[in-house]
């Protein structure tokens, strides 16, 4: 194999040319293009090569070759022998290093084919610099303390996403898409037995089925005992494909085979892919083009330009060797152009905001007008689900009188009736006390900025723990960089959420991360403390063979700094004590700033109390401005000052007269070591917040797995959920006085943090709201309906409810289009007039194509403005059961969120739909949304009059309206319109992608 067959197989692979049959994804955007890839590398860059090389040598040699001539003919005309001639020889060594086109073209191609195979692993890019063999360089830059790991430049794509889609084209026109039927995900804390692992199996009771000319081979991940191995399942699932598929589509049993297997299949191929692909995890470079560019200048440097190489006595060597560096960086430069164009654009696609699938509600019956419960009575979807959920049976519309709290699904119900009845709410979003999003909980996170930055009290992770039941498995076996990867964009985002004074990040895990995971968190921020909790789950008992127990997890809390905020239960007897001593120099010297708070007390240190305190028997003032007695009383009893350890001067807490007050109260103790407390008493006092928490009640297992198991009649839906204890203590630690606290958990799970949010709003009388995020599959079987069922009651026993004893509760809850579909919904075409322009320049065609193809050629698709012209159905090919299916988006939905609308009222009249709500920046919005098929300039005109809104005054800050429109507007102080173009809005805030 010549080094440009090496050259062209690294490049194949790394622009997935060798994947021509696939069709999902980027593979098939791809493809559209592969013949003009593959003209630029099988053709256009060989010919730069050659040329760069020509246009240098060919000038040197011919010099070299006359020079050469001319010490021959002279060293003959003095009568010499021209092979010994000094002259002469090194004439022709001059001419000899010159290389022929052919060898320095050999070297070029050997160097590109080594540069980029280095970087380039299974579709990812790996950010190691070589400094040479063996040896790797970190970036720094003179960090007191650097964490660095290998993907910390790459944004962690989750293994779920590559689960749904995976097909290939055989003939042509025939596909063969692999599907996966009941597949149970391990995410998040969902994880299998210690002795089972997922495995990838053929469904048996469907293995086949036919969709004209599309072949489904149906396949389950299920988990598998160890000793089962995924080859061997895999060569089955062949064994009974071969019986079972038609003769039209037999051709996947041709051979494609490789140097170990000369039998392989095209099907064995497909299939040990599709099993690959979704073993490994899967990112995205920050800034490919950039690492590439400063990796090949170093390459360039350490590996090609050696410093021996600079020979002034062989200045023709030096030259043919930069002739070489100049051909390899100019190429090299192209293809990482090309390389950073498309990783750029699955970055793109990665950062965009994702479009919302599915908007609905679920509304206890207490806040439904009895005028809709006719409609409700007679929906039969609704009441199997009251059924399964609840065990109650409706039969007329009178029973729903006796059931307040059962929780209506908005599913189940047109969208007529769902306008009509959220029209019902004012201030929509403060009535509503939960979101719950089914989303990757990145894109769910990128969303959320605008409508709850600085809003969140807590942010709360309970992420895979990486250890044996739940690992991050990459392929080039970076496991604790992988992970990191996962937490660190994603805890990134979620501070951007919390509260600046306040707000507070909580994240569980046990010993295999810890030490990351907690200098991941002081690296992200900087400006918290960081306090731990150890959780012991089991008292008295123990896990593990290595010397020491491990019986318990941690609960690391960021807390910003000097912020007294978290705090444990609320003491028995409302009493709860702090140290007295406050410390402050400077201008909080006695001297300076607070004479009246520097007095002594007056301890008799002879006789301790039974608690081994020792009785404050007076107070004594001293002089401002004099020298104050240090020593004992007269009766020999000790002063006690505010005076630190270095013997600077302080004050206390509390003024002369406060504390006389509170020593004639008892107040103030003196404690066996002679330190100041200060008692308070408060109804709702509370202790420090325990370092280990012991109590059985934080068993995953007793309030974990039992309590599922009560709540579904079912232990096997979800292993290991958080106990609810652990969880209302987090939460209540944290929001303990802020009855309004939003809570966000973004690794959701069973929903462990959501009920405990409802069962202590149930027992405080409080409106903690919570968000969640899961991506799970159990979303729709788990995490959801937990929470509908603990709104119902808290007291569960076989999935039977005990009592009706439920609470008032509206949660929104929605899917977001994932980055899949994103990719799956993409077409590439250039319009005519761009083809023309292309067709004319190839110098312009291969600018075209290195730098703006993908960014042009899809701009129609990834927006389509068109289609806002009708906004109410607005379709997408979404993810469903394994397939893509034609989906309504919701557009409004998504709106709201892209400018952080906290929605006040919803209207649906006729071919109009309104949205009333305040911004995060307090800006007064109306969003006017209208079918255009419908409706024109003149109705909306007439539109706005009905609704008496006022455009001139100060009614509304801002006004958005789909399509081109005539209303009255105005020039803003900052310059800006009043009213403003919708799609054009839209579009900005979607495609607005900042790195994190």
């Amino acid at each position: 194999m010549t080094n440009y067959e090496k050259l062209e197989k690294v490049l194949t692979e790394l622009f997935q040319l060798d994947k021509a049959e696939l069709d999902f994804g980027i593979y098939r955007i791809m493809n559209q293009k592969r013949d003009d890839v593959l003209d630029f590398l099988s053709n256009k860059l060989p010919k730069e090569v050659r040329t760069i090389l020509e246009s240098q040598q060919k000038g040197d040699a011919s010099s070299l070759k006359k020079e050469l001539d001319d010490a021959i003919k002279m060293a003959k005309e003095f009568d010499l022998d021209p092979n010994t001639t000094p002259k002469v020889l090194a004439a022709k060594a001059a001419y000899e290093s010159a290389g022929s086109i052919e060898g320095l073209e050999q070297e070029v191609f050997s160097h590109l084919a080594s540069f980029f195979k280095r970087y380039y692993e299974g579709g990812d890019f790996v950010s190691l610099r070589r400094y040479k063999k063996d040896v790797y360089a970190i970036p720094y830059e003179g960090e007191e303390v650097k964490l660095h790991w290998a993907n910390h430049d790459q944004y962690y794509i989750k293994t779920s996403e590559n689960l749904k889609n995976y097909a290939f084209k055989i003939d042509g026109d025939k596909t063969v898409k692999f599907t996966l039927k009941e597949a149970n995900t391990e995410q998040n804390n969902n994880k299998t037995q210690k002795d089972q692992e997922r495995r990838f199996a053929l469904y048996e009771e469907e293995p086949v089925t036919l969709d004209g000319k599309t072949i489904h081979l149906n396949f389950t991940y299920e988990p598998y005992k160890k000793s089962v191995k995924q080859d061997k399942l895999l060569e089955s699932a062949v064994a009974q494909l071969t019986e079972k598929v038609p003769a039209d589509f037999t051709k996947i049993f041709s051979l494609s085979p490789t140097e170990k297997n000369k039998k392989r299949t095209l099907l064995e191929k497909h299939l040990n892919d599709f099993s690959a692909r979704n073993t490994f995890d899967y990112f995205i470079h920050k800034d490919l083009g950039g690492f590439l560019t400063r990796e090949l200048d170093f390459y360039i440097k350490n590996e090609v330009l050696f410093i021996d190489d600079i020979n002034t006595d062989n200045e023709q060597a030096f030259t043919t060797q930069l002739s070489k560096i100049r051909a390899l960086k100019q190429v090299a430069s192209k293809i990482i152009t090309f390389l950073a164009q498309l990783e750029n654009f699955q970055k793109k696609l990665w950062l965009k905001k994702k479009f919302v699938v599915n908007s609905d509600y679920c509304i206890t019956l207490d806040r439904i007008p009895e005028s809709y419960y006719a409609e409700i009575a007679s929906n039969k979807e609704q009441l199997e689900e009251w059924k399964v959920l609840f065990d109650v049976d409706i039969k007329t519309e009178e029973d729903l009188n006796q059931e307040p709290y059962l929780v209506l699904d908005t599913k189940f119900f047109s969208l007529e009736f769902n306008d009509k009845l959220l029209a019902e709410f004012d201030d929509l979003d403060e009535q509503t006390n939960g979101l719950m999003i089914n989303s990757e909980n990145f894109q769910a996170l990128k969303l959320l900025t605008s409508t709850y930055q600085k809003s969140l009290s807590l942010a709360y992770l309970d992420p895979p723990y990486n250890t044996d039941a739940t690992p991050i498995i990459y392929k080039n076996s970076y496991k604790d960089s992988s992970w990191m990867s996962l937490i660190a964009d994603r805890v990134k985002l979620a501070t951007q959420l919390l509260l600046p004074e306040t707000g507070v990040l909580s994240a569980a895990i046990d010993d295999i991360e810890l030490s990351n995971l907690s200098k991941l968190l002081e690296g992200i921020m900087p400006e918290y403390d960081q306090k731990r909790v150890i959780v012991q789950h089991y008292p008295g008992s123990g896990t593990g063979r290595s010397n020491i127990t491990r019986t318990h997890e941690y609960n690391l809390f960021m807390i910003p700094n000097g912020e007294d905020i978290i705090r444990g239960n609320i003491t028995r007897d409302g009493f709860r004590e702090r140290g007295f001593r406050r410390a402050g120099t400077g201008e909080n010297n006695y001297r300076i700033g607070r004479p009246n708070s520097f007095f002594a007390l007056i301890v008799d240190n002879h006789n301790q109390n039974e608690d081994g305190t020792y009785p404050i028997v007076g107070i004594e003032k001293p002089p401002v401005n004099n020298d104050y007695p240090k020593g004992n009383t007269s009766e020999g009893y000790q002063r006690i000052y505010p005076i630190g350890n270095d013997e600077s001067e302080r004050v206390w807490s509390l003024s002369y007269e406060g504390a006389k007050e509170a020593l004639a109260n008892e107040m103030l103790k003196c404690s066996s070591n002679f330190s100041i407390i200060r008692v308070y008493f408060d109804e709702k006092a509370r202790s420090l917040l325990d370092s280990v928490w012991t109590n059985s009640k934080f068993s995953a297992t007793s309030n974990g797995t039992n309590l599922l198991k009560d709540i579904f009649n079912d232990s096997s839906l979800f292993s290991y959920p958080k106990s609810l204890y652990t969880m209302t203590t987090v939460v209540d630690s944290v929001t303990h006085d802020n009855s309004k606290s939003i809570i966000l958990d973004f690794f959701a799970g069973s929903a462990s943090t959501g009920h405990a949010i409802i069962k202590l709003n149930r027992q405080e009388k409080t409106n903690r709201k919570y968000v969640l995020v899961e991506m799970g599959e159990y979303f729709n079987s788990v995490t959801k309906p937990r929470i509908q069922k603990v709104i119902y009651t808290d007291n569960w026993k076989n999935g039977n409810p005990q009592d009706k004893e439920g609470i008032s509760q509206m949660f929104k809850y929605f899917n977001l289009e994932s980055y899949e579909d994103a990719l799956n919904n993409l077409q590439l075409k250039p319009n005519q007039d761009q083809q023309q322009l292309l067709d004319t320049s190839s110098d312009m065609r291969e600018e075209y194509l290195l730098q703006y193809m993908l960014e042009v050629e899809s701009r129609e698709h990834l927006m389509n403005i068109k289609a806002f012209v009708n906004p109410f159905n607005y379709k997408l090919n979404i993810t469903e059961n394994n397939e893509l299916i034609p989906t309504n988006v919701n557009l409004v939905e998504t709106f709201n969120y892209l400018i952080g609308l906290k929605v006040k009222r919803v209207q649906r009249i006729g071919a109009f739909k309104t949205i009333e709500g305040v911004t995060n920046a307090g800006d007064k919005v109306l969003v006017i949304w209208r079918n255009l098929e419908e409706s024109n300039n003149e109705d909306l005109n007439a539109f706005v009059k009905k609704m008496d809104y006022n455009l001139r005054d100060g009614e509304f800050d801002t006004v958005y309206v789909n399509g081109d429109n005539n209303l009255a507007n105005l020039k803003q102080e900052d310059e800006n319109w009043k009213v403003l173009l919708l799609e054009e809005v839209f579009f900005t805030l979607m495609f607005d992608v900042k790195d994190v």
